[in-house]
């Protein structure tokens, strides 16, 4: 799961990038209506994930969801196919 949890943390920090450089490119107006506060709540499950103690009855659905989150990334080359739900 730690793989599965850095993996997920890179791609928000390039999402971040991402909207980081239209932001500078073509202003601030232009990323009003972005996902940047889906991304900030995906980073606080990553968060809250580590923190957990594995034995926490919550730890399996918070680990099933991140798995879901993360397939939105399966097109990209660090994917791995046994992180699907």
């Amino acid at each position: 799961m730690d793989d599965l949890l850095k993996f997920l943390v890179a791609r928000l920090n390039d999402d971040n990038h991402a909207y980081a450089y239209v932001a500078r490119t073509m202003g601030g107006e232009a990323i009003l209506d972005s996902h940047l506060p889906m991304l900030d709540l995906i980073e606080q499950l990553v968060r809250d994930y580590g923190a957990m103690d594995l034995a926490d009855s919550r730890s399996a659905g918070l680990a099933y969801a991140l798995r879901v989150l993360a397939q939105s990334y399966a097109e990209h080359p660090a994917y791995r196919q046994e992180w699907r739900p």
